[in-house]
């Protein structure tokens, strides 16, 4: 068995949780301080930082919830699991989807971080066009995304396993 499945996957995993972790920092470093709702604009009309927090998941669904910090953990935790039993079931050429999982896995690690030391999200990107606006966002969020696009494709470029033909059998047993 190949080892290189689960380095590739530890070191995006790795990499993906101290860019998301030094980033939030800074957010709540600098932007934190800012008047409620103010920004600080990247590129103007398309990309800002703003702070906000997000108790509940994605798009802020669930920020009500009833003991919510305590089940969007333990979700966040069984899906890692998820994550790894899938890791060390797929096949070591697959070396796309080590990389999706090796995102995912660090997108959420990075997300409960916060969700176990803050009891929300740190959320600072914000990413518009004209009159619409994405709900903001961080790097763990984006590396899940991108991880699940990668497995997307993954699962679309795999071959097609073969399904034997049910008339070609019954033809030669007659």
């Amino acid at each position: 068995m190949s080892k290189t499945k689960y380095i590739l996957f530890s070191v995006l995993g790795i990499i993906t949780i101290v860019l998301d972790q030094w980033t939030k920092i800074l957010a709540r470093t600098h932007l934190r301080s800012l008047p409620f709702g103010e920004k600080k604009t990247v590129i103007d009309g398309f990309f800002d930082l703003r702070y906000s927090e997000n108790p509940g998941v994605a798009f802020g669904m669930f920020q009500n919830l009833q003991g919510g910090r305590i089940i969007l953990t333990v979700i966040a935790f069984f899906a890692l699991g998820m994550v790894v039993v899938y890791l060390h079931k797929s096949d070591d050429h697959h070396t796309r989807l080590h990389c999706a999982l090796g995102l995912i896995g660090g997108g959420a690690i990075g997300n409960l971080i916060d969700r176990i030391a803050y009891g929300r999200v740190t959320d600072f990107i914000v990413w518009r066009y004209k009159s619409f606006e994405w709900p903001a966002f961080n790097i763990a969020d984006a590396a899940l995304v991108i991880g699940v696009g990668l497995m997307i494709i993954d699962v679309l470029r795999a071959p097609k396993a073969h399904v034997p033909d049910a008339s070609a059998s019954s033809d030669a047993s007659a």
